[in-house]
């Protein structure tokens, strides 16, 4: 598996953006476009649906050399041995949580951060990647405040581990993040609401390889 430092395009599995599409197929259409790794990400689903999407989708996204990363849920990262799990501040720090290691699971954690001060402690609650966002409005997250590019030069010169801009990323936006400093972006509704999945996640791929 490819360390998470060389992984450079994350994608998701969005139950709001799945359009009635079968779940596996768009896993093979993220994964055959270059996804390097995808989130599982449904706020709308039982926990045992997500345990059993999670269940149909690991195998097609292990066997592209991709990593599967859970929302919300250690415990169902653990269960089903996903390659990562992602939090967000309310779910961890909010949650009364200073470490990692509180979890009592041996998945790695992702942590979304808004501000310095809040990538700063996530580094060191022994984070493995956090995300830098949302940059631009979104649609996915409408009621979140855009941190803007400041934010984002600021995490290249700052943050040493792998860290991932979101929001409002896309084929308008991109060249903009990455004369910032990013080298790695997460693309949700860009790429899902593309008539092509495939292709856009090629294109996104292609303007991050050339950085």
């Amino acid at each position: 598996m490819k360390p998470l430092a060389a992984r450079a395009l994350y994608t998701f599995l969005d139950s709001a953006y799945l359009h009635g599409r079968e779940i596996t197929k768009l896993a093979t259409e993220l994964c055959e476009g270059g996804s390097d790794l995808i989130q599982l990400r449904a706020k709308d689903w039982s926990p045992e649906r997500i345990e059993a999407a999670a269940r149909a989708v690991l195998p097609i996204v292990r066997s592209f050399g991709a990593a599967l990363v859970i929302n919300d849920y250690p415990e169902i990262a653990e269960k089903v041995g996903a390659d990562l799990c992602h939090l967000g501040q309310e779910d961890f720090f909010d949650a009364g949580h200073q470490h990692v290691s509180q979890l009592q699971t041996h998945v790695p954690i992702g942590l979304s951060t808004h501000a310095p001060e809040q990538a700063g402690k996530a580094v060191r609650s022994g984070a493995a990647y956090i995300a830098i966002g949302p940059v631009y409005p979104t649609g996915t997250k409408p009621t979140a405040k855009a941190v803007t590019l400041e934010y984002v030069r600021w995490a290249a010169a700052n943050i040493q581990i792998p860290w991932f801009a979101i929001g409002g990323i896309n084929l308008s936006t991109i060249d903009d993040v990455i004369a910032a400093g990013a080298r790695r972006v997460c693309v949700v509704s860009a790429i899902l609401n593309a008539p092509d999945v495939k292709a856009a996640c090629a294109q996104f791929k292609e303007r991050l390889q050339k950085s």
